[in-house]
């Protein structure tokens, strides 16, 4: 019975050791004196992009964190699952990761998968902090903090933008109403540009069911005069709507949010259909900020391209989580609801720097203090234009 018992707790410990997407602290084997650190995002599907992007910033910054030491001498391990962007293949990978023994949440990555296990994170009080989830709801629970600026932020600037800048004089807007970043934007765009006396001239919706064939939404623009089309959604659509509008012979400014970042990472897209578009985003691969740099090299090295801000986010929202601990006190023994409490209270004391960060303090709702930035597309290369 002795040699038996022995037995299954080799194979269960082998079974982790090759977990999928795992990292494991080295030279540690005091499962105590390990902080779990589970992850959740689309590493396959159609936002595989923003999934993959977290998962190799947060990975960068887990190995580099370990090898200085990790956080008072303890590593960390990071465990990422993939959701494909699906609600209820979040809230299962989510259990998976409880399962494993997780006692922090990074993710997860997109809203609407955000917004469904947030009510499980809340229920077992475990910290959650997304890189990268932007409607409000995906925050709601009080255990639940974001690193990236929310819907209503990127709403409201992209229209104070517009009219700072002068652009978009007759405005269009295309969205997804079956997504909640998509709507939640849209709604925030549309109250600050009434608000503030843009001209709206269209406003066309598109669902989950039809979003490959924009022809309509376009024509209704082309016939408004529209010069400029705000587009709230993922950069996958985004480039069908470009490449139907040059096959239309329209031409307007297109203006989005960050879900553009990937645009040019599209198979088969062409590039130069991009020239021109303005999007809001936390980070530019192109920056001369010390941070930047140092982080763009290391993750080239690391990963042999460039980084998106989906991975500057998921890079800095780790290192948020060690200051988080460290500031708390909190230990990898304590239980994962007692961590939660500390950390939750720890955000609210805090001040982080870091690639995407400045002098970040966050507020009880959960919410980032800090700005974005307007990224214009030139000869497939992002140029900051402001601020």
């Amino acid at each position: 019975m002795k040699k038996f018992k022995k037995l299954i707790s080799l194979v269960v410990a082998t079974l982790m050791v090759f977990s999928l997407l795992t990292l494991t602290g080295c030279g540690n084997n005091d499962e105590d004196a390990v902080w779990r650190i589970g992850g959740i995002g689309p590493t396959t599907g159609g936002a595989a992009f923003f999934g993959q992007a977290v998962y190799n910033g947060a990975l960068l910054a887990v190995e580099e964190i370990n090898e200085a030491g990790g956080i008072n001498g303890v590593p960390i391990e990071l465990n990422f699952q993939d959701d494909e962007h699906n609600a209820e293949f979040s809230v299962n990978a989510y259990n998976a990761l409880i399962d494993w023994g997780m006692q922090v949440l990074l993710g997860p990555v997109t809203s609407t998968p955000a917004i469904a296990v947030n009510v499980e994170a809340y229920a077992d009080n475990v910290f959650m902090l997304t890189p990268s989830a932007t409607a409000i709801p995906a925050i709601a629970p009080p255990n639940a903090f974001r690193v990236c600026f929310s819907d209503p932020m990127q709403g409201a600037v992209s229209a104070r933008y517009m009219d700072m800048v002068g652009i978009g004089e007759r405005i269009a807007i295309i969205y997804d109403s079956s997504d909640a970043y998509s709507s939640g934007i849209f709604e925030y765009f549309y109250a600050e540009a009434r608000s503030l006396g843009l001209n709206i001239v269209a406003v066309e919706a598109f669902t989950e069911a039809n979003r490959t064939d924009f022809t309509v939404q376009l024509r209704i623009a082309m016939e408004a005069d529209a010069d400029l089309v705000f587009l709230p959604f993922y950069y996958q659509e985004a480039a069908l709507v470009l490449h139907q509008a040059r096959d239309m012979g329209f031409d307007p400014v297109f203006f989005s949010c960050d879900g553009m970042d990937g645009i040019l990472s599209v198979d088969g897209f062409d590039t130069s259909l991009a020239d021109g578009v303005k999007f809001l985003a936390p980070f530019a691969s192109t920056s001369e900020d010390p941070a930047t740099v140092a982080f763009v090299e290391a993750f080239e090295a690391r990963f042999d391209h460039t980084p998106s801000q989906f991975a500057a986010n998921a890079y800095d929202a780790i290192h948020v989580i060690k200051e988080a601990i460290l500031h708390s006190g909190a230990t990898p023994d304590m239980d994962k609801a007692d961590i939660g409490d500390l950390l939750i209270a720890a955000m609210l004391e805090i001040t982080v720097n870091g690639v995407t960060l400045f002098n970040a303090t966050w507020g009880a709702d959960g919410e980032v203090n800090r700005e974005p930035m307007v990224i214009e597309i030139v000869d497939g290369i992002y140029h900051i234009v402001y601020p």
